[in-house]
């Protein structure tokens, strides 16, 4: 039986928690020093790297891998491209751009985190993607890539945790050249009438106790949580790209606004 988290602060953001300001920002429902929040977000994903893909499925029932198949659809990525996949964690965008790019084009697979990155690349070796795919330990805040260096640059599932998020945006803008697309793939606010309510009863209470069972961490999987109600929901975050620079912005629900695709292209 799966038990009830009856907290404080379940559900939509907390309405006692400050904006973020120049000093502090959210950790979750916390409130950190700025220069905190990257260390402790690292934390939790040194402690869910191993368990990483197996809590997706479980988290997800397997729909994680219908998100991220319309993702590479809308990224419309071709032969001879170059992407570049932030926060790419154990890989599953990389792989699927690899195939599409071909021998003749290039993926980076980037992470911030060492652990999550080496779990990806070992996951690309057993996936037999190897030849057209590179690796690079990398803050998204502040990209070591020249200007209008890819075709593609995605982000799945991180951007939540970037600390400052408006400047991955622009980084993303920078380095994606003229025309070239940048894609957000994120959890986001339900869209659905009556959903919100269920969907805080799962994210509170069966995702907390999975990541117990599971992976003994608890922990981490109510930040996770946390973390989602915390987001910027859809149009706030169109905003947010285009103030970033990018254009024709939009972005599309999945499973009822659990879940947002959001795609630019660099000016």
């Amino acid at each position: 039986m799966v038990p009830q988290d009856d907290s404080p602060g379940r559900g939509t953001p907390r309405s006692d928690i400050p904006p973020d300001d120049d000093s502090t920002i959210d950790f979750g429902y916390e409130r950190v020093a700025r220069g905190e929040k990257q260390g402790r977000v690292g934390a939790v994903f040194d402690s869910v790297a191993d368990n990483y893909d197996l809590m997706n499925d479980l988290m997800s029932m397997g729909i994680h891998r219908a998100w991220k198949h319309f993702t590479l659809e809308l990224a419309a990525v071709r032969e001879g491209e170059r992407v570049l996949d932030l926060a790419g964690g154990t890989g599953d965008l990389a792989a699927g751009f690899a195939r599409r790019v071909g021998k003749n084009g290039r993926v980076l697979l980037s992470d911030i985190n060492g652990a999550m990155l080496a779990n990806g690349r070992e996951r690309m070796m057993d996936r037999g993607v190897v030849g057209n795919i590179d690796y690079c330990l990398a803050n998204a805040e502040k990209l070591p890539f020249a200007d209008n260096s890819f075709d593609c640059v995605s982000i799945g599932f991180g951007l939540r945790n970037v600390t400052d998020k408006p400047a991955a945006l622009a980084e993303m803008n920078r380095v994606t050249r003229p025309g070239g697309r940048a894609i957000v793939l994120e959890f986001s606010k339900p869209a659905v009438p009556g959903l919100d309510k269920l969907y805080d009863i799962y994210s509170f209470s069966v995702l907390p106790w999975l990541g117990k069972k599971v992976a003994n961490d608890e922990d981490s999987y109510r930040y996770l949580a946390e973390s989602i109600r915390m987001h910027p929901d859809q149009e706030t975050l169109k905003s947010m790209m285009q103030t970033a620079g990018l254009v024709r912005c939009g972005y599309h629900n999945l499973t009822g606004g659990i879940v947002a695709v959001h795609r630019g292209y660099a000016p």
